[in-house]
């Protein structure tokens, strides 16, 4: 990987603000101290390293304290796809977000659900997000009954997909994965940099943001839709991939699957994603779960998830990303050894909990206090 003065600054940036300090090891609501002095060590090294100077507010002693958001605006802008706008309740500024950046939001009914950033980073008095309705009733159906006035609470933007500009970009959105992708475009095109984007969905009623899309450098853009060319291919979407170019690519499970076995046959040299519905399960063994609640033991298939597996019992269970990286299903491990498979939790609080929604174990039966 190089490491231009660029990529530091924007590894730095992403460094700072996607960062959240778990709490102490007796579990009391406040950052682990330990932690907190070494994230800030880091932080002076890279300042150092990209140049800038070092300053107390990026010091990470306090949790990001939340913030009410009140709806200001909110318009349909495809078929099943309404646009957020959000401000904050006191009428202050909100914090910055990069691009590839995300909300998580705790909307009224007590669901936890996290949605990309898709407004103007430059715009400090708003927030926007687009969320498609999907056939079953959950969050999205919620986001959708939102009306104007409506609150919801959020804590400072995470970043778990950051763009990290360099000279050439490759862009891949399917449907409503164009959301952080085109952020990531809009500082492309400010930057000067070579990027290219190929946009895809069922029809052109079901993409949003066309029209600001169609508006672009005609010869960075191809629009194709399943209802005129059919399923695009690893070779269709990865075509206009770079030697020693970046691949950014947000959609559905099987585009990115598409996307990661084709990589290997491009000249680029990175590739970054984000999924909008659950990863495979990968050298999965069946297992048993015991929730310690009602004593009911379920076996999970080699096939599938826990969090499915637990669904099925608790239908309410809670749970958001289902990728590993929110922490929404963390649960309590009261005995058995647990396989972490997550990106969340620190080896302290892997010592007694899990997300349930990509850990496993290796056979045997866990304990989860369900």
């Amino acid at each position: 990987m190089k490491f231009s003065p660029r990529r530091v600054s924007r590894l730095v940036t992403s460094f700072r603000e996607g960062r959240e300090i778990p709490p102490d090891l007796f579990d009391r609501d406040a950052p682990d101290q330990t932690l907190a002095l070494i994230t800030d060590g880091l932080d002076k090294i890279f300042a150092s390293l990209s140049g800038f100077e070092y300053r107390d507010e990026y010091a990470a002693g306090k949790r990001n304290p939340l913030i009410t958001l009140v709806v200001s605006e909110r318009k349909m802008v495809c078929d099943d796809v309404v646009q957020l706008t959000f401000k904050a309740a006191d009428g202050e500024q909100l914090p910055t977000w990069d691009a590839g950046s995300h909300l998580d939001l705790h909307l009224p009914s007590g669901r936890r659900k996290h949605y990309s950033l898709c407004g103007d980073r430059q715009d400090r008095s708003s927030y926007q997000i687009a969320v498609r309705r999907m056939p079953a009733a959950g969050g999205s159906w919620e986001m959708h009954e939102l009306s104007v006035g409506a609150q919801v609470t959020t804590r400072a933007p995470r970043n778990g997909f950051p763009f990290v500009a360099d000279e050439r970009a490759l862009f891949i959105a399917g449907g409503i994965g164009i959301t952080p992708i085109i952020a990531m475009v809009r500082e492309a095109r400010e930057l000067g940099i070579d990027w290219f984007l190929v946009y895809s969905g069922r029809s052109r009623s079901s993409l949003p943001f066309l029209d600001e899309i169609e508006d672009w450098e005609r010869d960075r853009v191809l629009i194709r839709t399943d209802e005129d060319h059919g399923t695009p291919d690893a070779a269709e979407l990865l075509q206009h991939a770079s030697a020693g170019g970046a691949v950014y690519c947000c959609g559905p499970g099987p585009m990115i699957d598409a996307v990661l076995g084709g990589f290997g046959q491009t000249p680029a040299t990175e590739l970054h994603f984000e999924r909008f519905s659950a990863p495979p399960v990968v050298d999965g063994v069946e297992f048993e779960i015991e929730l310690a609640r009602s004593g009911r033991v379920l076996t999970v298939p080699a096939d599938r998830s826990m969090l499915e597996t637990v669904r099925a019992e608790v239908p309410d269970v809670a749970y958001s990303c289902r990728q590993g990286f929110c922490g929404t299903c963390r649960t309590r491990v009261l005995s058995g050894t647990p396989d972490h498979r997550d990106s969340r939790l620190s080896p302290q609080e892997q010592e007694n909990e899990m997300l349930i929604c990509v850990s496993r174990a290796s056979g045997g039966r866990v304990v989860i206090d369900l």
